[in-house]
């Protein structure tokens, strides 16, 4: 009789596929964000954590390191292109591009940390119980 698989487990997705799954849903909240609020605001925030935790539980263990690098990544990227789409969801009027996107950074600063430490810690959990298997 086998052992029922714990969440830590569970993991078998490859790291590229994360990477776009990542990608996708930020890019996804940010839009939605932008066109219901006007901004990137909370809900953004919150969304990004639970996809930070969300790939680094889906992530097969191979690909740790991919997806442990992926956050700030994601966050940079979907700034450039909101910026460059709708550069006053995230700076002031007049701002340059890249002015918008490290406003944009900065403010979204705390969201980062918490979404790229919880990835981490999850990653780190998932490499301590897949080794001691």
């Amino acid at each position: 009789m086998s052992e029922a698989r714990t969440l830590w487990e569970e993991g078998h997705e490859l790291g590229h596929q994360m990477v776009s799954l990542g990608f996708a849903l930020t890019l996804t909240v940010a839009s939605l964000d932008t066109t219901l609020g006007g901004e990137v605001g909370h809900v953004f925030d919150v969304a990004f954590v639970l996809v930070c935790v969300l790939v680094a539980l889906l992530v097969r263990p191979q690909d740790f390191f991919m997806v442990g690098v992926l956050p700030p990544l994601v966050m940079l990227v979907v700034f450039a292109l909101v910026a460059l789409a709708r550069p006053r969801a995230l700076g002031e009027r007049g701002d340059s591009t890249l002015q918008v996107v490290i406003s944009g950074l900065a403010h979204h600063a705390g969201a980062l940390a918490v979404g790229y430490a919880l990835c981490l810690a999850v990653l780190g959990v998932r490499d301590q119980f897949v080794g001691d298997r």
